[in-house]
């Protein structure tokens, strides 16, 4: 491992954050807790902390002693000054004196410390960097660390590897940690650094940049021991030649752990994020990668992301999906009567108040194809996946030098039911989609991204589909979602479109079929080709994308919605208008038959009919000729409904939004025109 260390970089970032009023000693404190933070060798998604004692002013110009130390749900690789709240230093410093301290009453007395009372909890460790005696304190959980210590004689390869350190056996992390790591830096003061065991390393200096390299040097020191190792310690067995895709097995993990909520049409889904890097697919090729998955975690707080083990599964043939299905269901049966075994013992350990988390895996690791990890949200199944490499990055190491050897269930059951872990997870609140797959064709504009929108702040994961490529990805992003160029026209793009969203996300459960044009023209002028483009865009586009999805739905099980954009035309055309009506009575067919052909399977299929939005399909230009078309000025012509108001994307969007989450609807429409008698359903 190399220092990421740069002068230049150094000067222009503390220099920018004092020139804004941040204390000095904070603005190096950002920089250097960053370059830790970049490296996921070194820390991932909120782990490890760092520190800084410094002076700070009160607004009587009394200087106080404070300890600027990361704050709880801060990531070190984008920490903010404000990620680093200051406490005072004395009292906390003090706090180690107490024979005891819950849990509870820790982060209330670290609380009443905070310099500003509006600032972040501090880190559950901050007694543990109060009293080393160091301006800066850097810790980490290094992968290259934690390879050593994990492995039956772990001890006594850091002791040889590092014998100026200070080892410090396994405690949970909070107050006991704190008392630990204070007696064991008084019985050897003069030790460079600490390294606990089976959790993480801590390095110091009163100089920052100091700090930083002694941690580098000694996880560069790490790994060159453990390159001297076994690098390949897997034996691979070699898999069958025709598997299955990810995209075709995704669909049945995420269906098979969803979570009932003992309300009909509406489990608790996940959504996935799939790795299959050569070291990945190393590890679930290995011959004994059933008993390693259930090895443990690498550090303790990773059980919070991927729970204690993860699922081993065979690869699945293909054109044999039936049997390794039911394989999948009996593996996940398993899990869940071993889960809610371990559970019981432990609750009944620690005096049985605690409540059960769902019993569902989150990492399955999949011969032939790699892992894939599960969350509620795609951001936390991205982090489920990264950890789930690290643990494997961590395995590998210490299978290489002699066997990896992980934290007992009972110190995991610890953690993962940290009553502070509780109070965090109480705090969560879930959106109505949340956990939702929602795909919209053309959503790079006009209605599908008012609709794409709306849904998204519902908590839905978003993916556009449309062939405005440069308008799609930059939509994409701004939602946190993906763009596809798809033409839903050709249905081995929508084909491949869907796969590709299986791929991302698990599968799709909403299906917005938008993309249309209002072809015009009299039918009997109208040409053979471009009533055939009518048909093709504004019937078969949304067959071909309907017809995917519920392939999609089936395999999950978990129903879906269906929501069509029908219009008006198809129960109320108007002149000239002959392609776009009968293309969209067509569709609205079209939409009746798949609510009734697949009503049992949870599927709901419904419409919306809306008239004279201003988007990409109605222009300006458009309003001009179907206002001059019925002989009133444009004005009246978007007026021209029983509210006499014009009806906007916004209001569309909402019906969608509605029936996309309507449980027991289907077969409806929903007309959105502000009042048209002929348009009226009966």
């Amino acid at each position: 491992m190399k220092s990421r260390w740069s002068d230049t970089e150094f000067t222009r970032v503390v220099d920018a954050y004092v020139a804004a009023g941040v204390n000095r000693d904070l603005a190096i404190r950002t920089y250097t807790t960053r370059l830790l933070g970049c490296d996921p060798e070194l820390v991932l998604h909120g782990g490890g902390n760092t520190s800084v004692k410094t002076t700070f002013i009160e607004m009587d110009g009394t200087e106080v002693d404070v300890l600027c130390v990361k704050g709880s749900g801060w990531d070190m690789g984008t920490i903010e000054p404000a990620g680093l709240p200051a406490v005072r230093l004395q009292p906390l410093q003090a706090m180690v004196k107490f024979p005891t301290l819950s849990d509870d009453d820790m982060v209330m007395l670290q609380r009443r410390l905070l310099m500003d009372p509006a600032a972040p909890n501090p880190s559950v460790e901050a007694i543990l960097h109060a009293n080393l005696p160091f301006r800066h304190i850097d810790h980490t959980h290094a992968n290259a660390i934690v390879s050593l210590t994990n492995q039956p004689h772990g001890e006594d390869l850091v002791r040889e590897l590092f014998p100026d350190s200070i080892i410090v056996p396994y405690v949970m992390p909070g107050f006991d940690l704190a008392k630990a790591c204070d007696e064991a830096f008084r019985a050897n003061p003069g030790g460079d650094g600490m390294i606990l065991l089976k959790h993480g390393i801590f390095s110091w200096s009163d100089d920052p940049r100091e700090s930083y390299e002694k941690m580098i040097a000694a996880i560069d020191k790490a790994e060159r021991r453990i390159s001297q190792g076994n690098p390949r310690p897997f034996t691979i067995v070699k898999q069958p030649e025709h598997l299955a895709t990810a995209a075709e097995i995704a669909p049945v993990l995420r269906g098979a752990i969803a979570l009932d909520t003992g309300i009909e049409g509406l489990p608790r889904r996940f959504v996935l994020e799939h790795r299959s890097t050569p070291d990945v697919l190393d590890f679930c090729n290995a011959a004994n990668v059933s008993d390693l998955v259930r090895r443990g975690n690498a550090t303790p707080e990773h059980v919070i992301h991927i729970k204690r083990f993860g699922v081993a599964l065979p690869a699945p043939v293909a054109g044999d999906m039936a049997a390794w299905t039911a394989g999948v269901h009996e593996a996940i049966a398993a899990y869940k009567a071993e889960y809610k075994a371990y559970f019981e013992r432990n609750n009944a350990r620690v005096g049985g108040n605690k409540r059960m988390l769902d019993p569902m895996p989150r990492v399955f690791y999949v011969a032939g194809v790699g892992l894939f990890a599960a969350g509620p949200t795609k951001k936390a199944s991205n982090v489920g996946a990264d950890v789930a490499e690290a643990t494997i990055n961590v395995i590998r190491n210490a299978e290489g030098i002699e066997r990896f050897e992980a934290l007992s269930e009972e110190h995991l059951f610890d953690i993962e039911y940290w009553s502070l872990e509780q109070v965090k997870l109480a705090k969560q609140a879930e959106k109505p989609l949340t956990r939702q797959v929602a795909v919209i064709t053309g959503g790079a504009g006009g209605l599908g991204l008012s609709i794409a929108e709306a849904l998204h702040a519902e908590g839905a994961e978003i993916v556009l589909l449309d062939l405005a490529e440069d308008t799609l990805k930059k939509e994409a992003k701004r939602l946190g979602g993906i763009g596809l160029v798809c033409d839903v026209t050709k249905p081995e793009e929508v084909d491949a479109a869907l796969a590709k969203v299986a791929v991302h996300f698990g599968g799709v459960d909403i299906i917005i079929s938008n993309a249309g044009a209002a072809f015009q023209g009299a039918m009997v002028d109208v040409s053979d080709e471009l009533l055939q483009k009518a048909f093709a865009l504004n019937f078969w586009g949304h067959h071909y994308m309907a017809r995917g999805a519920v392939r999609i739905m089936k395999e999950q099980g978990t129903g879906g919605a269906l929501v069509f954009n029908v219009s008006k035309q198809a129960i109320n055309p108007g002149p000239d208008f002959g392609p776009y009506g009968t293309s969209k009575a067509a569709l609205m067919a079209l939409m009746r038959q798949y609510a009734v052909e697949h009503g049992a399977d949870g599927i709901t299929s419904n419409a919306v009919n809306a008239d004279r939005i201003r988007t990409g399909l109605m222009t300006d230009q458009m309003v001009e000729d179907r206002s001059r078309a019925r002989g009133m000025t444009p004005e009246a012509y978007m007026r021209g409904n029983l509210v006499h108001r014009e009806v906007t994307g916004n209001d569309v969007a909402a019906a969608f939004v509605h029936l996309a989450k309507a449980r027991t609807s289907t077969g409806a429409v929903i007309t959105v025109d502000g009042g048209n008698v002929a348009a009226m359903m009966r």
